[in-house]
């Protein structure tokens, strides 16, 4: 039976991570997925990167694309009435964000990967894990039908909220708390320069809007749209007016993908249970408005890194029995500060009284330094150390 000491299910950011991280501390690891290398290398997510994330992608070594093609950005634009304040979060937190794609992080860990030759296998059918609770569990699969059986000192399970790790917990064992938006975001993806230097966060009143981009060729908008609305209702004219209606000025272009994106929240605990645990979406989910979700996911590589490093290498097993825990208060913050940013700029259906309060907070954050300090500080990402 084939033998590897961390068997990854699951080559998001997550897994992919994870594994360069091992690989860097000469841990041995096979990572499995069950999509091709092409549907994940071009499934369009997220877009902003934390300080903390652009510093682990680079310490890896695989940040020489992100250096040439991410777009460093030092604060974003609030937008309402027409008028714009500007949020300077590198003034005020001395940290940046960055601009690059999910799908381009991705494929510069799998080039990191497979330049290593560490085992990376895509579309691999009938994963399942067996034997969690045991020191030697064993991952099942069939990789070009052929049935493998892995055996592992340690399984992590990255492989999304649909996968089968969390599955594999026994019954009763996970507390679940989810809570869904009634409302979902409207996003397209345009060949079109970017009209705006920074991310616009617009509240308006026919709801939330945002103009983000992927480089000076490409930009990445949303509108706030119902939970249950059919995209066909959204034509292209449609799309662009309303953009405009709540954007201001907006350039237009050929769209190359659009798409609707539930609002959700998403917590399960304890991330682990005898030999398996568990790293980003698997785990836990956030709205998008406030950039966290690819970030808590690269999070909880470093955590868990770190903690089968002290336990594989040096049999200190101190931090690998507290992972849920030390993960879990970033978690929640990043839920809390997710919620807080959906409910400032979003219509929630209150009425008058309700938008009210949301201008009040919105000139408060303007007028506030200490209130531009909180939301920078959370918007910017957390520093890793002293891990909070």
């Amino acid at each position: 039976m084939p033998h590897t000491q961390v068997g990854i299910v699951g080559a998001g950011p997550a897994g992919l991570m994870l594994g360069a991280l091992l690989q860097e501390a000469g841990i041995d690891s096979v990572i499995l997925e069950a999509r091709s290398r092409r549907y994940i290398e071009h499934r369009v997510r997220a877009g902003v990167l934390e300080q903390n994330t652009v510093d682990l992608i680079r310490g890896v070594g695989a940040g020489d694309r992100l250096a040439r093609e991410g777009l460093e950005h030092h604060g974003i634009y609030l937008r309402h009435h027409g008028g714009l304040h500007y949020l300077p979060i590198y003034e005020l937190t001395g940290r940046a964000i960055t601009i690059y794609g999910q799908q381009e992080v991705v494929k510069d860990l799998i080039e990191l990967r497979l330049a290593s030759g560490a085992p990376l296998h895509f579309e691999v059918a009938d994963v399942a894990a067996h034997e969690i609770e045991s020191t030697r569990p064993v991952l099942t699969y069939t990789l070009d039908g052929n049935p493998v059986e892995l055996r592992c000192e340690f399984v992590a399970g990255c492989d999304g909220y649909h996968g089968i790790c969390r599955e594999a917990m026994p019954a009763g064992m996970l507390h679940e708390l989810d809570y869904t938006y009634p409302f979902a975001w409207l996003g397209i993806l345009a060949r079109a320069a970017p009209a705006t230097e920074e991310l616009i966060y617009a509240w308006h009143e026919h709801g939330f809007a945002l103009y983000s981009m992927r480089s000076p060729q490409v930009s990445r908008l949303y509108l706030q749209v119902r939970a249950d609305e059919p995209l066909e209702r959204w034509p292209q004219e449609r799309t662009w007016q309303e953009l405009e209606l709540r954007l201001g000025q907006v350039n237009r272009g050929e769209i190359l993908d659009r798409g609707l994106t539930p609002m959700r929240s998403f917590v399960a605990t304890p991330m682990q249970h005898g030999s398996l645990f568990l790293c980003g979406d698997a785990a836990h989910i956030v709205p998008p408005t406030g950039a966290k979700g690819l970030n808590l996911a690269v999070n909880d590589a470093r955590l868990l890194a770190a903690a089968l490093k002290d336990r594989l290498l040096h049999g200190d097993g101190r931090r690998l029995e507290r992972y849920s825990d030390d993960a879990a208060r970033r978690v929640w913050r990043a839920q809390d500060f997710s919620n807080f940013m959906t409910q400032l700029l979003h219509d929630l259906g209150g009425g008058p009284f309700e938008r009210r309060l949301q201008l009040s907070r919105l000139d408060y954050i303007a007028r506030s330094k200490a209130a531009a300090h909180s939301l920078a500080e959370n918007y910017v990402g957390l520093p890793a150390e002293p891990d909070f």
